[in-house]
């Protein structure tokens, strides 16, 4: 286990879902501190004591809230140390009580706004926090992870414009900031799942399917769908000095659903 004081610190938002649950055990394992942070702060706290080895923190935080999030990092950091690698695992598939598909014509504005403060503007705050701060106090192989989707890539099959839009501003998103944080030696890269075994992609099964996982699986050539392990796998080389001379990718965890 590293010294304390040469620990790098990982902070992962939405960090009580499947794919940051699983990055962040990976995480703790190779002896960084973990802090996960969530919405629901006793959540985050059972998390971050479930974490392999010590030293880790569950915190809540609300990623759409520019409040919030200045707050999270303080916190943090005034405890722990400068935020090394921050992931940005927050989102939501919709608002409504059953998510699921919804056509363009029955899309309303509060979907819409609800999607995207949690996709686009909480990823877009976090990483804003993040630079502010490390141009303040650098760190080595500062490393900055966001969670794209399949869906902002081709459109969508399991879900509607809301959150393929948001995703797609992510995928913008991470290439701005790549650019624009490379001179402060900190590498912006995304991940874009397709579909993975987490109840976000079981909650696109209609109720006449129920017991299956994905409706679409005919169409991944691997012929399964990909588990959150294998999105910590590809999580965990990002954020590795090994990875120091990535910026601005976008890495794909799809089973070949989409190649390009």
């Amino acid at each position: 286990m590293p010294h304390e004081s040469t620990r790098r610190i990982a902070l992962l938002t939405g960090g009580t879902g499947g794919l940051a649950r699983a990055t962040a055990e990976r995480f703790a394992g190779e002896g960084m501190a973990v802090v996960v942070a969530d919405l629901d702060a006793h959540r985050a706290r059972q998390a971050a004591e479930a974490l392999p080895g010590g030293g880790h923190r569950g915190i809540g935080m609300d990623v759409s809230g520019e409040a919030s999030v200045r707050d999270a990092f303080e916190h943090v950091e005034s405890e722990l140390g400068p935020v090394a690698v921050l992931g940005c695992f927050a989102g939501l598939l919709s608002t409504r009580a059953t998510p699921g598909r919804a056509l363009l014509t029955e899309l309303t504005l509060d979907e819409w706004e609800g999607v995207h403060a949690v996709n686009a503007r909480g990823t877009f705050l976090c990483i804003r926090e993040m630079a502010r701060r490390r141009a303040a106090v650098p760190v080595p192989h500062g490393r900055i992870i966001t969670i794209a989707s399949l869906a902002g890539q081709q459109g969508g099959l399991g879900a509607g414009a809301a959150y393929s839009a948001s995703k797609g501003g992510v995928l913008a998103l991470t290439k701005v900031c790549a650019r624009e944080l490379a001179g402060q030696g900190i590498t912006v890269n995304a991940i874009a799942p397709g579909p993975i075994d987490t109840q976000m992609l079981r909650s696109t099964v209609p109720a006449e399917k129920a017991g299956e996982t994905y409706v679409h699986l005919q169409n991944v050539p691997l012929g399964r769908v990909g588990q959150p392990v294998e999105i910590a796998a590809a999580a965990a080389w990002l954020a590795s000095a090994e990875a120091g001379f990535v910026t601005g990718a976008t890495i794909d965890v799809n089973g070949g659903l989409y190649m390009r």
